[in-house]
């Protein structure tokens, strides 16, 4: 066997997807070389279809550090979401009740963002890599292998951060007996629809029914993106177009409201889920993202906590390499991980009380929502508990 060839770097980033990308880009402004491996090509990351809504910190993050010019001339800016029960649709003001909003702006939008800088930067971003592997992360000379057109690689380096998702490698560099994991998977899914039609309403509405929970959402002026509640493991085969907008307008209906229809071009099944796994730092690997923490959808955090991730990762490694400091580093575990459980908290806190939910209590349960949805749209300082969580906690830069 050929000899690997050698490379070097001071941080290597395993993934390139939104929290890769973004921390290599947030390091090349701050002066620090970097590396980032992903596993895919360059047009599936920009191609996978995922979250749409980034927070009020999230947006000036990404404005602050050059990327924001698309994002305010394309995104949609909201003020607020509908919460819709009972026949009945309310609104939650952000901005009256906590001076805050949120973007619409698709999470491939900001990959497309990320990677036309990285090109104009001529940053190194090297794709469909194999045989990834992290080593070395409690010693001294910390690296990661890999596999490229046929050649065997070693890239050296001072730090490793996993941003590779819940499948990849990094985390499980972290010896098993040092992880602790924690799940919790519910019995339904989303089905998700884009579709080539003007929203139906001017923000986002979250809509308990007897039936299931259905999102009504968008992603530009001409294109709407849609979700009902499904069982898990749907087969999505068996919903045509017609019976999804069917279903659409059933949970969705108020008297005078109409729900525009239009192809659809893309539909699939996404499952419901939780995960964290500790601690997010392990010598000299840090973990960012999917790969530490997943978030059911409902709460609109997957991508905003790993901004979050990268964005203090940065500050700590600037404060490294700048002050000799690693008082971030040191903690970013602890803090990360602390942030993670609370917007789990709010995302659980959502699901359960807009989805429907199976068993010999079902009935009872849904009746307790319907107590909750009316107690939370009638007080002031629910709605901006519901806020001040929905725009997002705030992200250290």
């Amino acid at each position: 066997m050929a000899p690997r060839s050698s490379l070097t770097t001071r941080v290597a980033i395993v993934g390139g997807g939104p929290a890769g990308l973004l921390l290599s880009h947030l390091l090349h402004r701050s002066g620090i070389d970097n590396v980032v491996l992903e596993l895919r090509d360059r047009d599936y990351t920009v191609q996978r279809v995922r979250a749409g809504v980034l927070e009020h910190d999230a947006v000036a993050l990404l404005t602050e550090e050059g990327l924001g010019d698309r994002l305010r001339s394309e995104g949609l800016r909201h003020d607020g979401i509908y919460l819709q029960f009972a026949g009945e649709r309310h609104h939650i003001d952000f901005a009256e009740l906590v001076g805050r909003h949120v973007w619409i702006y698709g999470q491939q939008e900001v990959v497309k963002d990320l990677i036309a800088a990285h090109d104009a930067n001529g940053t190194p971003a090297r794709y469909e890599v194999t045989g990834v592997e992290v080593v070395g992360i409690d010693s001294d000379a910390p690296a990661v292998l890999f596999s490229q057109g046929g050649e065997e690689f070693e890239l050296g380096c001072d730090f490793v951060v996993g941003a590779d998702g819940f499948h990849g490698v990094s985390r499980l560099a972290i010896p098993k007996s040092d992880r602790t994991t924690y799940e919790r998977e519910y019995d339904f899914g989303w089905l998700g629809i884009l579709a080539h039609t003007p929203p139906s309403s001017d923000e986002l509405v979250y809509a308990l029914h007897e039936r299931g929970f259905a999102l009504l959402s968008m992603r530009s002026p001409t294109v709407s993106r849609l979700y009902l509640q499904v069982p898990p493991g749907e087969n999505i085969a068996d919903w045509p177009d017609d019976r999804i907008w069917d279903e659409l307008d059933t949970r969705l209906a108020l008297p005078g409201w109409t729900l525009e229809r239009g192809e659809i071009f893309d539909k699939s099944v996404t499952p419901m889920r939780s995960f964290v796994s500790t601690p997010m730092r392990h010598g000299s690997l840090f973990l960012a993202g999917d790969a530490a923490h997943i978030v059911p959808p409902t709460g609109a955090k997957g991508l905003n906590s790993a901004i979050a991730d990268v964005a203090l990762l940065r500050r700590g490694l600037v404060d490294h390499y700048e002050r000799q400091d690693d008082a971030v580093l040191d903690s970013y575990s602890e803090t990360q991980l602390s942030r993670s459980w609370q917007t789990q908290y709010f995302s659980t806190w959502m699901t359960r009380m807009l989805h429907t939910f199976s068993g010999p209590d079902a009935v009872f349960d849904h009746q307790v929502q319907l107590g909750q949805l009316a107690q939370l749209v009638g007080s002031a300082h629910a709605k901006a508990h519901l806020a001040e969580f929905y725009t997002g906690l705030p992200i250290t830069r």
